[in-house]
């Protein structure tokens, strides 16, 4: 059963991050948008391996992706990814270091805090390694926007 703490955590953390895309700008959350769904797509399949793995575990007695996994991913994954994208699209070093220090949060910080408050806690995976799966999808990120502002670069001539 998910516990009122779980439950107000799940929501406070999906409803907050998109508040936030107020004050990103209309223009700029179309620009982004996309490249954000790709990778939160895609960190939805690898969110469903790491549940199947146990490389992480959540503290409710219900072992559901919808109220464990989905609102880390639903929640702040896309409006973060667009803030990122627009502090720092156009220049790399910037955007892989906004992104570490993002994911290092997450993984060395945020973690403990989980684990404290008794939502969820590392399993398989040390703090690292969950900070590598956190990173690896940055450059998926940046290349999607690339692609999305690049577009005519990569069409193919008709013959």
């Amino acid at each position: 059963m998910l516990s009122k703490r779980h439950l107000a955590f799940n929501i406070v953390m999906i409803i907050f991050p998109w508040l936030t895309l107020f004050f990103l700008g209309k223009r700029n959350i179309k620009r982004y948008f996309l490249a954000s769904f790709v990778t939160v797509i895609f960190e939805l399949i690898n969110a469903k391996i790491g549940q199947k793995r146990k490389w992480w575990i959540f503290n409710n007695k219900t072992n559901s992706f919808i109220t464990n996994e989905l609102p880390f991913s639903a929640g702040p994954y896309i409006p973060l990814s667009m803030w990122i994208l627009k502090l720092t699209y156009g220049n790399f070093k910037k955007f892989l270091l906004l992104n570490i220090v993002a994911d290092g949060l997450f993984a060395f910080i945020l973690t403990k805090i989980l684990n404290k408050i008794k939502i969820a806690r590392l399993g398989k995976l040390s703090e690292f390694q969950f900070f590598i799966y956190l990173f690896y999808k940055t450059f998926l990120l940046y290349g999607v926007q690339y692609f999305v502002e690049n577009k005519e670069k990569f069409k193919i001539a008709n013959p």
